[in-house]
């Protein structure tokens, strides 16, 4: 018989709650540690691709998911002085691959918070790790806030993100790159005149200036809403707040007038929340007795709409880890990195390559983006290739892992 092993599951986002829910299916004991009082969703809205959905759908998630989404059809972008269409992806390309979700990630934390209530898991709050420590019997425990110790765990699993403390514990935790730019979001309802329910809408000036619109299904009352973002340099974020809420909107309102009824939903920066981003890739996402999986193990922007989905990958790829070597802790450690090895390192390099072109001060690439890469990507086979990198296809992860493609939203 395989050993039952007591795991402690670190952070309670889409990552971690998506593995405590893969981990018990295989009979283990995952114990989740979170560090707020209850917990929470920390961000506004993303777009759930089909790797993402194939995930959710393996765990039996999915219906409920797509009852609060948004199906999305296509990405577009235009250029603010020109009105130019300069990006238009769309999902139809590859029609096999189905489309996107928007959604809002207060949603999907409920959907799989409540899973993992209703299969028992314990989810300990005001659990605010610090470090590791070896434990008798090969165990680890965790160090707490004030100086607690946790008991002893055959496995803990890293869900913390970027900033993990446990990050150096990693075999090769690989270089951390701040990114200059980040974005300020905000969760808005939803104003049909001028935006396309099914489409994440953008609007561009050079690479300095980007806007966007996603739809994101609905609040807890039926309300259509949508998710509002304006890039800008994090530096930049509390000088843009001494300038005023008012001058804010009227730079907003220059590139993009239609976005007039979601700017006056919003009262003051407070509505809005400071979103960082930071590109690092683990070399190995494995330590003794630990396991990274999403954002701590790899990060980057969000150009190409990846963080949440690669995450349910990772819970997905460890779980066939552990059940495919399930005599073999160390062993189905490294078939999980393994199998995500390669998808991981095209997305991070891929990311890497085309964020310059959007969010930079580059004025050479803005225009190679609007006038060369605009209408390559008009000629085939390039638009099947954009959708099939959007949708997060490219290298067959849903097949790697063994599941099944999902139900068209």
């Amino acid at each position: 018989m395989p050993k039952v092993l007591d795991i402690a599951i670190c952070g309670a986002g889409p990552a971690g709650l998506a593995t405590a829910l893969y981990l018990q299916r295989l009979g283990h004991n995952p114990v989740v540690l979170e560090r707020f009082d209850a917990p929470k969703p920390i961000g506004s809205g993303l777009i759930l691709q089909p790797t993402g959905q194939a995930v959710l759908h393996d765990l039996g998630l999915l219906p409920a998911v797509v009852a609060l989404g948004s199906p999305i059809d296509r990405l577009c972008g235009i250029d603010a002085r020109s009105g130019r269409m300069v990006l238009d992806v769309g999902y139809k390309a590859l029609p096999k691959l189905g489309r996107g979700l928007g959604i809002h990630r207060a949603a999907l934390f409920d959907v799989l918070h409540d899973a993992v209530r209703a299969a028992r898991s314990p989810i300990r709050t005001s659990s605010e790790i610090v470090t590791l420590r070896d434990a008798a019997a090969g165990k680890r425990t965790l160090v707490l806030t004030g100086d607690q110790q946790s008991e002893g765990f055959d496995l803990v699993v890293d869900c913390l993100g970027a900033g993990s403390p446990l990050k150096s514990h990693s075999r090769a935790p690989g270089k951390s790159r701040p990114l200059t730019f980040g974005a300020i979001w905000a969760t808005l309802p939803w104003h049909g005149a001028g935006f396309d329910p099914g489409a994440l809408l953008q609007r561009y000036r050079a690479a300095s200036v980007m806007a966007g619109v996603l739809p994101i299904g609905q609040s807890s009352d039926g309300a259509p809403l949508a998710a509002l973002f304006w890039s800008l340099k994090a530096a930049d974020y509390e000088a843009l707040k001494r300038d005023g809420l008012d001058a804010w909107k009227r730079v907003v309102l220059e590139n993009w007038p239609e976005t007039l009824p979601y700017l006056d939903a919003i009262a003051d920066f407070e509505t809005m929340t400071l979103a960082r981003y930071v590109h690092h890739t683990m070399a190995d996402p494995t330590g003794d007795g630990l396991v990274f999986v999403g954002d701590s193990a790899h990060s980057t922007s969000p150009q190409l709409g990846q963080g949440a989905n690669m995450a349910l990958l990772d819970a997905r790829a460890l779980y066939v880890g552990l059940r495919d070597k399930d005599d073999d802790l160390e062993g189905a450690l490294g078939h999980y990195a393994g199998l995500r090895r390669n998808h991981v390192r095209l997305y991070q390099a891929l990311s890497a390559m085309f964020t310059p072109f959007y969010q930079s001060d580059s004025h050479v690439l803005p225009v190679i983006r609007d006038v060369f890469v605009s209408a390559l990507a008009r000629v085939p086979p390039a638009p099947q290739f954009l959708a099939a990198m959007v949708s997060g296809a490219l290298l067959s992860p849903i097949r790697k892992l063994g599941l099944e493609q999902p139900p068209r939203v």
